[in-house]
């Protein structure tokens, strides 16, 4: 069979905009690309990305659909391998239909969740996103949710979902349509979705038929995001699925305390307020050992001709660490002091003001001439060498004896 060069550009007819349930679909190929990974059919079931919903999955000739590609007149079926099938074949797909129904109840609970927001709190919609694990809301005229105005909204939203309104689809003349939730800046013909009693809005996704089909709709969490406030949402079986999680996140937190997870808040308000009392503890213990160690170094360390007392001290952690050391060794006089870290190249140069030496200049001399980097005031300067065996050089460049 030969193919016009015009019918590579056949529109695909969407088969999922009357029938979002339409599990498997017979279709003509009407153009074949990138060796036989690319398709476009004269018609589809397939839901390509668009409008915030992700694409669907599936099979055409039993090879996996990979991706769903909307090119405006034309939809592009990605495969996993090539179809081995020219253009003019007629093949048969099957949509995922755990993915899309599962489309289906996070798309609807948007529009319900918007139109409820927007008739009742009088926040509209200004953009939409569904995830893989959540979707979101942003609304404007908002600044933040509370807590309990999140509840009474999930609540509120159930509500109309059990009330189990019908949603259909129309199709009409952008210049005549009216009622719609948000007006529509496309010419021609608008698909409309409507929630009986309750929205209009010009959408090219797939929805369940009542909105009872939804199932569960919840509210997870609201927040602050670019000047308008984002509601993050799961519906349907995903609720479920995100309710059975939280609940073993909790049972497992739970289990090493010996507690129900009813008792986690006050438990773990409690652990804090422990952590809180033994670093307060563990840093005045610190502080007094640092002083005892300082004073150790510090007779240990025979003054130099001017008076200055050039301490050496070696870390296995970070360098930075032992700033209670070196602060404690500065407030005994005059004294330069160089602590290294001989595995990883940190150096920390520290310097009282007794000394007469500005520590921020003198180890910023030192490492740019050894290959190292690094700088800051004229107490204390902190650096990196970046070749390990250059440290008896800086040591050198630093007055150590």
């Amino acid at each position: 069979m030969t193919i016009s060069a015009a019918a590579s550009d056949t529109p695909t007819t969407r088969l999922y905009y009357d029938d979002s349930r339409l599990a498997r679909f017979s279709a003509t190929v009407t153009h074949v690309a990138e060796g036989g990974r690319v398709v476009y059919l004269d018609r589809s079931a397939f839901y390509p990305t668009s409008g915030g919903q992700p694409h669907d999955l599936g099979s055409l000739a039993d090879i996996a659909v990979v991706d769903v590609v909307d090119e405006e007149a034309r939809i592009a079926h990605h495969l996993a391998e090539p179809l081995g099938l020219p253009a003019g074949a007629m093949v048969v797909g099957h949509v995922d239909m755990t993915r899309r129904v599962d489309h289906m109840q996070q798309h609807t609970a948007q529009h319900l969740l918007s139109a409820l927001l927007a008739d009742e709190y009088g926040w509209p919609t200004v953009s939409v996103h569904f995830g893989d694990e959540t979707s979101t809301v942003d609304v404007s005229g908002v600044d933040g949710i509370a807590t309990d105005v999140l509840e009474r909204i999930e609540q509120r939203v159930n509500v109309l979902a059990l009330e189990n309104h019908a949603v259909t689809v129309s199709y009409e003349d952008a210049a005549e349509a009216t009622g719609l939730r948000k007006p529509s800046d496309r010419d021609g013909l608008l698909r409309i979705v409507t929630i009986e009693g309750l929205d209009r809005s010009a959408c090219g996704g797939t929805h369940v038929s009542h909105t009872g089909e939804i199932g569960a709709i919840l509210l997870r969490r609201a927040e602050r995001t670019r000047g308008n406030t984002r509601i993050e949402f799961v519906a349907g079986h995903r609720a479920v699925q995100r309710a059975r999680t939280d609940a073993d996140l909790l049972a497992r937190a739970a289990r090493p305390l010996s507690a129900a997870p009813a008792d986690l808040p006050g438990l773990v308000a409690q652990q804090l307020e422990r952590v809180t009392v033994l670093e307060r503890e563990r840093k005045r213990m610190q502080a007094e050992l640092a002083v005892y160690e300082a004073r150790v170094l510090w007779e240990r360390t025979t003054p130099d001709a001017a008076g200055v007392r050039r301490v050496q001290h070696t870390v296995s952690g970070a360098v930075k660490d032992a700033e209670p050391l070196v602060q404690a060794l500065l407030t005994m006089g005059a004294c330069v002091v160089l602590v290294t870290n001989e595995a990883n190249g940190g150096v920390l140069f520290a310097a009282s003001a007794e000394s007469g030496v500005d520590a921020g200049q003198t180890l910023r001399a030192a490492l740019q001439a050894t290959g190292g980097r690094g700088g800051g005031s004229p107490r204390v300067a902190q650096g990196m060498l970046i070749e390990k065996n250059r440290l008896p050089q800086l040591w050198s460049l630093l007055g150590a004896p």
